[in-house]
């Protein structure tokens, strides 16, 4: 995208990202939820937000759905809204990490270069790509909301999985297969591995 802004400057805060870590007790990070519809992304990552409160957390879930209420309610669905959608949740995913939260995002977000983007934007280990993985006849199973009837009838063009391409990560983080594990055990392997690579203190 061309940066139309000129004359700009960014401003450093007083604060730190190890000083807002050592008062929450873990460091800012992104957590990207990617997968098909009805994988169980949002699921997981409500579990999980759930269990990092709990635990005293500073945590904030960035959801597809309630982002285009607002933020993204401009864009549609064609490749390139899909492109810039991704880019502006990177962009305020960064800086809620920036404020020191755990977020967990959670988009199909399909396209390996759009993700590879939004983790350009951190520093490395501060981007958890986690595959939320789920044969395509199990979504369509699931179905949570009936899109993947509807997209079958011809209803929604551009349905990621039926008549627009998902690419999987090559090398994520983190792989779930929700077919073989519960919501709750989904949840527990994230902030197993949160805890393995110190982002929790």
């Amino acid at each position: 995208m061309k940066k139309k802004s000129t004359n700009i400057t960014w401003h450093e805060t007083r604060l730190t990202a190890n000083e807002r870590a050592k008062r929450n007790g873990h460091r800012g990070v992104v957590i990207w939820l990617t997968g098909l519809s009805g994988s169980g992304k949002s699921t997981i990552a409500v579990e999980t937000q759930v269990k990092l409160f709990e635990m005293g957390c500073q945590v904030y879930i960035l959801d597809g759905d309630n982002i285009r209420h607002g933020l993204n309610k401009d864009l549609g669905f064609s490749p390139e809204d899909r492109e810039e959608n991704i880019r502006r949740i990177g962009e305020v995913a960064k800086l809620f990490a920036d404020a020191g939260m755990i977020v967990l995002t959670s988009f199909i977000s399909p396209y390996r270069k759009d993700r590879d983007r939004a983790r350009n934007l951190l520093d490395p280990g501060d981007f958890i790509e986690v595959y939320v993985n789920a044969p395509l006849e199990v979504c369509e199973d699931r179905d949570p909301k009936g899109l993947y009837k509807k997209a079958r009838a011809g209803e929604i063009p551009e349905f990621t999985g039926i008549s627009a391409p998902y690419e999987p990560p090559l090398k994520p983080e983190l792989e779930i297969r929700t077919d073989e594990l519960s919501v709750e055990e989904s949840a527990e392997k994230i902030i197993g591995y949160l805890r393995e690579k110190s982002v929790l203190f």
